[in-house]
């Protein structure tokens, strides 16, 4: 089994709450790590429909019977449930006695915030970090072939063929998911938007664009993307304007989750297309940034990032925000190491007076350096167990 960052996490959170909700994409290894954390615990799926169905006609009985311990996996198939287990909890008095698991943020979030707020600690697990991964394998992948592969642990565990596993996943879980969020009529139409929401990662998100080229009206596209981001399949980063002047653009960018998705949804079929693919910085570019949010969501922390761009189009890929300290920095799949690298840090740090020390490029180079003045990082650094060190900010 990988052993994972978050189960630090969940550990304390666990002492706090008498109820711990873990959520995040399916198949992110939730039920894992809640199992092997809380071995003892007896496991209910609400996935399974007898067991759903005793939950849902008598919630008071099945709770009578939980003297110790237990996990409920994918909890927000019987919504009604919450409202019983806040009185539950709140009778019984002991931390960490329940935990849920949940796929579907935005239905698992709404039912806690009107039952069991104050009563549970969140945790958000998303697919392997790099020093995750790093861990668990001996063969270590190059850049290519993590995008093509992802970092979805059953393809690691299982030796399942990226390709096919992702074909799986959208058909079974993202389709699914999203028919009972909404009621999608034409799934056809949404399975494109997916695809080009794809070709769209790193860039400037233009929903116009996405309505024009679907033929469908601006609120289904702004209605679609909560979907994808309530599920996990894709996140959007907002702009940093604050102590900017209005020269700075106002419209977030779009990335997905996992970037073996994307690439997926792209078209690529091998590690070797990767590297002659149109987009294969943008798609480093997301890979390096999920890092920085995977970390973030392991230590049980929102998400603190950000970019910048101004109206002429000069960018810093990413803004790590910490109280009143900003950390530009800036990704590139390059790997060779050069001055030109470093231009999008060295207009944004003219502009924001900041210190070039405080500013940090990660490229796809081996060497770590300092090059006039800017730390330049190798992203295999990211592999490492206690890579966050290099980035305070997190």
């Amino acid at each position: 089994m990988i052993a994972r960052v978050a189960q630090n996490k969940l550990g304390e959170l666990s002492t706090e709450f008498p109820i711990v909700a873990v959520t995040g994409p399916r198949q992110s290894g939730k039920t894992t790590l809640v199992q092997s954390f809380f071995p003892v615990y007896k496991y209910y799926n609400l996935e399974e429909l007898d067991i759903r169905e005793e939950v849902r006609l008598d919630p008071r009985g099945f709770l009578a019977k939980q003297n110790a311990g237990f996990i409920v996996d994918e909890v927000q198939n019987v919504p009604d449930f919450f409202s019983y287990l806040q009185s539950f909890a709140d009778n019984q008095k002991r931390m960490g006695q329940i935990i849920l698991t949940g796929s579907q943020n935005f239905l698992l979030l709404e039912k806690i915030s009107q039952s069991l707020s104050g009563r549970v600690g969140i945790l958000e697990l998303m697919p392997l970090q790099l020093n995750e991964y790093n861990q668990f394998r001996e063969n270590k992948l190059t850049i290519n072939e993590i995008i093509y592969s992802g970092l979805y642990p059953a393809i690691y565990d299982r030796n399942i063929q990226p390709y096919n596993w992702y074909s799986q996943y959208i058909r079974t879980y993202i389709e699914r998911d999203v028919r009972q969020i909404k009621n999608i009529t034409n799934l056809g139409v949404f399975q494109r938007f997916i695809k080009l929401c794809a070709g769209r990662i790193g860039q400037l998100l233009n929903t116009n664009s996405l309505a024009n080229d679907l033929g469908v009206n601006l609120n289904t596209v702004r209605s679609w993307l909560d979907i994808l981001e309530s599920s996990y399949v894709i996140f959007r980063l907002n702009p940093h304007h604050k102590n900017f002047n209005k020269r700075v653009v106002k419209q977030k960018k779009l990335y997905f989750v996992d970037v073996g998705l994307a690439a997926h949804l792209l078209g690529i079929e091998s590690p070797e297309q990767v590297d002659t693919h149109y987009l294969k910085g943008n798609l480093f570019e997301n890979l390096i940034i999920s890092e920085f949010l995977k970390e973030r969501y392991n230590k049980g922390k929102p998400s603190n990032l950000f970019f910048w761009r101004d109206h002429i189009g000069n960018e810093v890929d990413l803004l790590i925000e910490q109280g009143n300290t900003l950390t530009p920095i800036e990704i590139k799949s390059s790997q060779t190491l050069h001055s030109s690298l470093m231009d999008g840090l060295k207009k944004y740090t003219k502009f924001s007076l900041q210190n070039a020390q405080f500013s940090h490029l990660i490229y796809g180079g081996k060497r770590s350096t300092t090059l006039d003045r800017y730390n330049a990082h190798s992203w295999e650094e990211l592999k490492k167990a206690n890579w966050s060190r290099s980035f305070p900010c997190l």
